[in-house]
C-alpha cells in the first residue's frame, strides 16, 4: 500500500512514519474499513489492546452484531469525553492551557516519541475533508491498524475518502495521529488530546480512543482555527427545515451546550400511547399537563451539531445561510429507555442499510445491538452517554443543500425551580430575545443541569463563547468578534431562547423546544408582534409570551411565565433570577478586554449597569 503515498504531499517528519512503518492499509471502502474493526473475519468480538511498556491494556472491546460494530471502554471514565482534556502546543495565541505550562515540559519531545512508536506500527491512513467536500480542508488520519473502528468512526464523521479517488498533490491542512497508549505513558489515564498549530498544517494528536474529543471535537477545533484565521465560524447547532401540514416552510438552528437539545431539535414529537403530548409534569403536585396536537410538522433535517458558515455560502439575503459541516452524526441515546420512544431513529439503528458503529450499548456477539440498552457503568448504572456514529446518508428527508436561517435558538438544560429551593430554572417556554442579548446568551452558554455528555456536570457551568469554547484553540474574544459580526450581517434572522428539562416546577424534558418549533413554523412567519409579547420581569430573558395557542389549545400560563406558578412565585422567580444574572456578570467580565469589539464592549457594559431591554435593542435594532 506504500504505492499510495506519492499522492500525498507530506512533511518529512510525517513521510517518515509512513515509509518505517510495519505496514500501511488504505481502505478503499468502508465496508473494508468495518470489517478491519473487528481484528479478522472470524472474530465475533475483538480486544484493541496495547502494552504500556509493562502489561498489555485492553483499551476497548468490539463485538460484531447484526446491525453493526458495538464498541466498549473497560475504564468507565472513556465512556465520556473529559470536558478538560485539550492542551495546546505551540506559541501562537490562545486561551486554552498550554501543553508547556501544564506539563512543565517542551512538547517537542512527546511529538518525536508519538511519530517513532506510530513509525513502529501497523498503520491505517485515511484521506478526509474536515468541513465536507464542497467547502472543506484535506484532512488526514494516522492510526494503528487495530483501531480501524477509530478510524471508521471518523470516516462517518468526515466523510469517507478513497485514496484512489484523491488526486496527487493532495495537502492536507490537518492530521490527527492516534497514539493510545501515551494515556498510560504520559498522562497517568486521562483523555489527552493535544493541538499543535503549525503555520501551514494543524497537528492533532489523540491520546485516547473515545472519539468524541479528536474524531469529532478534534476536527471541529480544526474547522474554529481555520475560521478564525478567515473570520468565519462553524457554530455548534442543529438545523432543521420544517413543513407545516398547510406546506409552510421555516428553516430553525438550535444552538447550546453538550445536552442543550440539538439532536432532540430534529425529533419529531414525543406522544404518549394514546397519541397526548405530556407538557410537563409538576413534580411537587405530580398533576401532568397534556396537550393534543392532531398533525406535527414535517421535519427535513439539515445539521445536527456543526454547521458550517463558510462566507462563500453567504448570498446576501441578511440571513445566516448554513450547511452540515459533517457527513455524519454523534447521537446520544441516553433518552431512549425502552422500545418505541424514537420509532424513526430506532428503525434506522435496528435495521440501518449498512453496519453502524455504536459506542456505549451493551452488545452480544451476531445479535442485534438493541440501543435502548446501554452498558452497565461500575457503579451499577446505565452509562448516560450511549452513542451511534449515524452517517447523513443514512437519513431520510435530509437537506444536502446550504440553507438559509430565519430563526436561531439557543438551548438551556433547566433545574427545577420553587420558593423553597430556588434555581435558574426560571426560562418560561419560549422567549424572544433582541440580537444584543441573543449574542450574549451565546458568550455565555449555560451548560447547565444534568449534562450527559461530559464528566463534569455538577451544578451551573459556562460551555463558553459559541458553546463550542471547548473545543477552540484560540482566543475567546477573536470568537466573540466573530459572533457578533455574524449577528449583524444576518439582521433577518431572528432569536429564540428555548428551556429543556424543567420549567419552575415542572418536569418537561425536552417538550419546550418540539412546541415552540411546531408554533413558529404554524405562523408561516418568523415574526413575532410585538402586542403577543411580554417582558420577562429577567430582562436577559428578554420577552416573554402573553399566550400561545397551537392547532386551538392554549398553553398554560404557567409554562410561558414561571412566576405565576404557585410552587415558585415572586420570590421564587426573582432569587432564580439573581443567580442567572450573577453567573452572567461572572462569565462576561471575562471578554471585557481591548481586542473586544466596541459594540460588545458597550453590550457588555450595559449589561453590568443592569440595562433596560430597550438599551439592549437600541444598540442592535431587532426585527420583531
Amino acid at each position: 500500500m506504500k504505492e499510495y503515498l506519492h499522492k500525498l504531499n507530506l512533511s518529512d517528519q510525517v513521510k517518515n512514519i509512513l515509509n518505517n512503518s510495519k505496514s500501511i492499509v488504505f481502505p478503499k471502502t468502508r465496508s473494508e474499513l468495518v470489517e478491519m474493526a473487528f481484528g479478522s473475519a472470524e472474530n465475533d468480538v475483538f480486544n484493541v489492546v496495547f502494552n504500556n511498556g509493562k502489561e498489555d491494556i485492553i483499551e476497548a472491546t468490539v463485538t460484531r452484531c447484526k446491525n453493526g460494530a458495538v464498541v466498549n471502554y473497560p475504564d468507565d471514565y472513556m465512556r465520556r469525553r473529559d470536558p478538560d482534556c485539550m492542551l495546546v502546543a505551540d506559541s501562537f495565541d490562545t486561551d486554552k492551557p498550554r501543553y508547556d505550562d501544564v506539563y512543565k515540559n517542551d512538547f517537542e519531545p512527546l511529538r518525536s516519541a508519538t511519530f517513532e512508536w506510530l513509525s513502529n506500527q501497523d498503520l491505517i491512513v485515511l484521506p478526509f475533508k474536515a468541513g465536507g467536500n464542497e467547502y472543506g480542508y484535506e484532512s488526514l488520519l494516522i492510526a494503528p491498524s487495530n483501531t480501524a473502528f477509530f478510524a471508521c468512526g471518523l470516516s462517518d464523521l468526515q466523510g469517507f475518502l478513497s485514496i484512489d479517488d484523491i488526486e496527487a498533490g493532495f495537502t492536507p491542512k490537518a492530521i490527527v495521529f492516534l497514539a493510545p497508549p501515551f494515556r498510560h505513558t504520559h498522562f497517568n489515564g486521562k483523555q489527552i488530546v493535544v493541538h499543535n498549530r503549525l503555520s501551514e498544517l494543524h497537528e492533532v494528536f489523540s491520546y485516547n480512543l473515545y472519539p468524541g474529543p479528536s474524531a469529532k471535537k478534534g476536527i471541529y477545533g480544526v474547522l474554529l482555527n481555520i475560521g478564525e484565521k478567515e473570520g468565519w465560524v462553524t457554530t455548534h447547532a442543529s438545523t432543521v427545515k420544517v413543513i407545516t401540514p398547510y406546506d409552510n416552510e421555516i428553516v430553525i438552528m438550535h444552538e447550546g451546550a453538550s445536552g442543550g437539545g440539538k439532536s432532540e431539535m430534529l425529533e419529531n414529537v414525543h406522544k404518549d400511547l394514546d397519541g397526548r403530548i405530556l407538557l410537563g409534569k409538576n413534580l411537587l403536585t405530580n398533576e401532568n399537563n397534556y396537550i393534543e396536537l392532531n398533525e406535527t410538522c414535517e421535519l427535513r433535517p439539515v445539521t445536527d451539531d456543526m454547521a458550517l458558515c463558510h462566507p462563500k455560502m453567504q448570498n446576501g439575503s441578511n440571513k445566516l445561510v448554513v450547511k452540515d459541516a459533517e457527513q455524519g452524526w454523534f447521537l446520544r441515546l441516553d433518552h431512549i429507555k425502552s422500545y418505541g420512544t424514537t420509532p424513526h431513529y430506532e428503525k434506522i439503528f435496528t435495521h440501518p442499510a449498512e453496519p453502524l458503529i455504536f459506542l456505549n450499548i451493551q452488545g452480544v456477539p451476531k445479535s442485534t445491538c438493541l440501543v435502548w440498552e446501554h452498558t452497565i457503568d461500575s457503579d451499577g448504572k446505565p452509562c448516560p452517554n450511549p452513542r451511534v456514529i449515524l452517517p447523513r446518508r443514512l437519513m431520510p428527508n435530509i437537506v444536502d443543500e446550504a440553507v438559509e436561517v430565519d430563526v436561531r435558538s439557543f438551548g438551556v438544560r433547566t433545574p427545577s425551580c420553587s420558593k423553597e429551593n430556588p434555581s435558574y430554572g426560571i426560562l418560561g417556554l419560549m422567549h424572544i430575545l433582541p440580537p444584543a442579548l441573543a449574542w450574549l446568551w451565546r458568550l455565555v452558554a449555560p451548560r447547565g443541569f444534568n449534562n450527559p455528555s461530559v464528566i463534569d456536570s455538577v451544578g451551573m457551568t459556562s460551555e463558553g463563547v459559541g458553546s463550542y469554547w471547548p473545543f477552540a484553540t484560540g482566543k475567546m474574544v477573536e470568537q466573540a468578534n466573530l459572533l457578533l459580526d455574524q449577528i449583524i450581517s444576518s439582521s433577518n434572522t431572528r432569536y429564540v431562547l428555548i428551556p429543556n428539562q424543567h420549567i419552575g416546577a415542572y418536569n418537561v424534558s425536552f417538550m419546550p423546544q418540539w412546541i415552540s418549533r411546531e408554533y413558529i413554523a404554524r405562523r408561516g412567519s418568523a415574526k413575532f408582534k410585538q402586542e403577543h409579547l411580554v417582558e420577562a420581569r429577567c430582562t436577559i430573558l428578554g420577552y416573554g409570551l402573553e399566550s400561545l395557542r397551537i392547532d386551538g389549545h392554549y398553553i398554560p400560563k404557567a409554562f410561558l411565565q414561571p412566576e405565576t406558578q404557585a410552587e415558585v412565585g415572586i420570590d421564587g422567580y426573582d432569587a432564580g433570577a439573581k443567580i442567572l444574572t450573577d453567573f452572567f456578570r461572572q462569565e462576561l467580565h471575562k471578554f471585557n478586554t481591548p481586542e473586544l469589539n466596541p459594540l460588545g464592549k458597550k453590550i457588555i457594559d450595559s449589561f453590568m449597569n443592569n440595562a433596560s431591554l430597550q438599551d439592549y435593542i437600541d444598540l442592535i435594532p431587532m426585527r420583531y
